[in-house]
């Protein structure tokens, strides 16, 4: 029997806020914002960039939630892609704007142990199908999501059209996805 307190799937979240339902937006944001912060704050190295990228992104999610299509990957990979979109995007513009004289600010929470082993467990499936990623594939896509590099920094770097690059980076997401969820 289905826990009837258990927290709605976050598409039907999406879905609801699609329709305007604050409340749902709301729930959406609770369930959410925590692993959105942490990718952020992974990205960034500091807590106030961490923090504007979950911002800009929720609300990105508010005004386009109906963009969402299940069919693409699940929510979760939807809500982190994009956080993480954007907190590369405060990260590129705030590299033109440091002087070399600011540092990281302090992290003060100590991670959750429950966090740490499912990371920890996701990432060792990840790095297996990695390894099984054909080695053109593998670098693309580690380049492209490991190191921020935008899908045109790419196409420059390897003298590759950018239509190619995007094809390539797809197909390595797609071989990827299908052992992750072998």
């Amino acid at each position: 029997m289905p826990d009837p307190m258990a927290s709605p799937p976050l598409d039907l979240l999406l879905a609801r806020c699609a329709d305007g339902d604050k409340a749902a937006f709301r729930r959406l944001y609770d369930l959410s914002a925590p692993q959105l912060y942490a990718v952020a704050l992974r990205l960034t190295r500091q807590q106030s960039l961490a923090a504007d990228a979950v911002h800009d992104a929720l609300l990105q999610v508010w005004q386009r939630a109906g963009r969402f299509d299940p069919a693409r990957g699940s929510a979760e990979t939807w809500l982190i892609s994009l956080v993480r979109y954007r907190a590369l995007d405060l990260i590129r513009r705030r590299g033109r704007e440091i002087t070399g004289e600011e540092l990281p600010e302090r992290i003060d929470e100590a991670p959750d142990p429950l966090d740490q082993l499912t990371e920890r467990r996701e990432g060792v499936a990840l790095r297996r199908c990695l390894d099984r990623l054909e080695i053109d594939k593998r670098r693309l896509v580690t380049m492209a999501f490991l190191d921020g590099l935008t899908h045109a920094e790419l196409a420059e770097r390897l003298k590759t059209p950018l239509g190619t690059v995007k094809s390539w980076i797809r197909r390595g997401l797609q071989d990827l996805r299908r052992c992750l969820e072998a």
